[in-house]
């Protein structure tokens, strides 16, 4: 499980997950995913473990999305579909790890990070962190449909819409006051915080937790029921304004949005 950019540690009765790219801020790879695929398989194998954790090394960022040179190869509609329905399925895999999962974040949580975020049980910041979905403002895509109920689920539609629409990034303590995010510490008792809450879930009836997550889950669901998003993705992705996203991204400007 444990790979050049992810760390997979399991100490009884918890099991820690690190995102190891401290030198992109832990931009997620496709190798990254599939890590976080396995992890997720072998958390719930495993009976001895009660807890996951998820973190970032480096203590910049959590993860800060996608790593975004992945898109490049994008040419057809459905380079677009197949990559938000390979983050849905990762997403939707950790939603439904059967053990509580609880979010350390360390500086930016942001795209694909805040969306770990938003799928995890509870998450645990430091003060200095930040959390969002900056595309409107950076690349021009769009998240997937379930990405965005999980998001409007936490914080309500009009703030979901706020985030979105401006791009801005949300400091941990106003992200705990709307329930994006459940505590926010300083960052030298980050690491103990998050330990006594694993400790505290870990000591308590495995069974009752485990059905107080699905409980919930399916509550949450029948809220957000699933819809097709293949159209919006599509519009986003093959759009001129995406490309020039990307490329402004990678060159460090500010795009030139042009509406097509």
């Amino acid at each position: 499980m444990t790979t050049a950019e992810t760390i997979f540690q399991v100490d009884p009765p918890f099991a820690f997950l690190t995102f190891n790219r401290p030198q992109a801020r832990n931009a997620m790879t496709w190798a990254m995913y599939d890590a976080l695929l396995a992890a997720c398989e072998q958390v719930d194998a495993d009976p001895h473990v009660r807890v996951f954790i998820l973190r970032g090394a480096g203590g910049k960022a959590f993860v800060s999305g996608t790593d975004i040179s992945q898109f490049q190869s994008f040419r057809t509609p459905n380079d677009a579909i197949e990559y938000e329905k390979k983050i849905s399925a990762v997403l939707g895999r950790l939603e439904r790890v059967v053990k509580p999962t609880i979010t350390q974040v360390e500086g930016f949580a942001t795209g694909a990070g805040c969306g770990i975020v938003a799928t995890c049980d509870l998450s645990v910041a430091t003060t200095e962190s930040a959390i969002g979905i900056p595309i409107a403002r950076t690349l021009g895509n769009i998240a997937s449909s379930g990405t965005f109920a999980r998001i409007v689920n936490l914080i309500g539609p009009s703030r979901a819409k706020e985030m979105m629409y401006t791009g801005r990034l949300i400091p941990a303590p106003e992200a705990q006051a709307i329930g994006l995010i459940n505590r926010v510490v300083p960052k030298e008792l980050i690491e103990s915080e998050v330990m006594t809450l694993a400790r505290q879930i870990a000591d308590n009836a495995p069974l009752t937790i485990r059905a107080t997550k699905e409980m919930t889950r399916r509550l949450m669901e029948a809220r957000s029921p699933g819809q097709g998003d293949a159209d919006l993705i599509e519009m986003c992705y093959m759009s001129a304004d995406f490309k020039e996203g990307v490329e402004a991204f990678l060159n460090k400007r500010k795009p030139q949005w042009t509406g097509a």
